[in-house]
């Protein structure tokens, strides 16, 4: 079994701290055990906070030295301007030693760049500190436009609930697709947003607006199983392919075409899920048109292949 060390230091998110210790405790193997120990481990009782609201006392059994043997040790957001204890930093340090995986969530990545593990790093924060932390810490290269980072033994989430998508993440790395799905559908949350995601729409036209690319999407997810090109999506929304890309950017986060292949791997996922259609017709209503090609875009996705995805869905 592994170790989850979520290593709680003052001023701790309360938000931040709960994501891990929910997510892994969730995760069960194929005979109904549990994949995680999870760990809250903490010098002594201390602060937590929860947005603007008073801050209050958290406690735990688990000390600092519980996790020294930790699989994975996982900082959740604290204040940025707090400097870590040197204890906590050393320990940090000594667990990236040993080979442990090392994450953040949000701005816990601040006290890793404390324990000095982000040089030479691309890692993200939540946007709103990402310049901060290219201040502080020079030689890391800070992402603040996407949902977490994983560079194999150092991975970093954006704000808050991105949280959420950097454990499930770990979940489906460490078991695969179909264990993390199923965290997911407990968490009553979407099985996989990719890492590479936007973190935040950063426009959004009012409704009747020109720019409202509202009635395309529809008309585009309404034809999934036709091949559909820029030239098609552009005409339909009425502009030009470059006003295209600037609009379906601010308002999905992503490209056209990328949207548009996001949608037929969900609707794949769809009908693996609810039908016992054959994988030809399954490409064929996806707009993939070969077996092949649902296989490669469904695997790179979702982590596992349509066959397989489909077993654990339909037994």
């Amino acid at each position: 079994m592994q170790v989850i060390a979520v290593l709680a230091l003052d001023g701790v998110s309360a938000f931040d701290l709960a994501i891990p210790c929910q997510v892994f405790a969730l995760a069960a193997l194929d005979d109904g055990a549990p994949a995680y120990e999870v760990r809250v481990c903490a010098d002594r009782a201390l602060s937590a906070t929860a947005g603007p609201a008073e801050p209050f006392r958290v406690s735990t059994s688990y000390r600092w030295d519980d996790a020294l043997d930790a699989t994975t040790v996982i900082v959740p957001g604290i204040p940025h301007d707090r400097v870590p204890h040197p204890r906590a930093v050393r320990l940090l340090r000594e667990s990236a030693a040993r080979g442990a995986r090392i994450a953040s969530i949000c701005t816990g990545a601040f006290a890793l760049g404390h324990a000095g593990l982000l040089e030479g790093r691309r890692v993200t924060t939540h946007w709103r500190f990402a310049d901060l932390l290219a201040a502080q810490f020079p030689g890391t290269h800070v992402d603040p436009s996407v949902l977490y980072v994983d560079e194999g033994q150092l991975l970093t989430s954006a704000g808050i609930a991105a949280g959420l998508d950097l454990c499930l993440h770990i979940v489906r790395r460490d078991h695969g697709a179909a264990v993390a799905a199923e965290v997911a559908r407990m968490l009553v949350m979407p099985p996989q947003r990719a890492g590479g995601q936007a973190q935040f729409i950063e426009y959004r036209a009012p409704d009747g607006d020109a720019a409202e690319l509202g009635d395309t999407l529809q008309w585009m997810r309404g034809k999934l199983n036709e091949p559909l090109t820029l030239a098609d999506i552009a005409a339909h929304a009425m502009m030009s392919r470059r006003s295209l890309f600037r609009h379906f950017r601010a308002q999905t986060g992503t490209t056209p075409l990328r949207w548009l292949l996001a949608q037929r791997v969900q609707r794949a996922r769809e009908l693996l899920e609810t039908t016992a259609l054959p994988l030809t017709r399954v490409a064929d209503e996806t707009g993939f048109g070969s077996v092949e090609a649902l296989r490669h875009h469904f695997t790179r996705q979702v982590g596992t292949t349509p066959s397989a995805y489909r077993a654990t869905f339909r037994g």
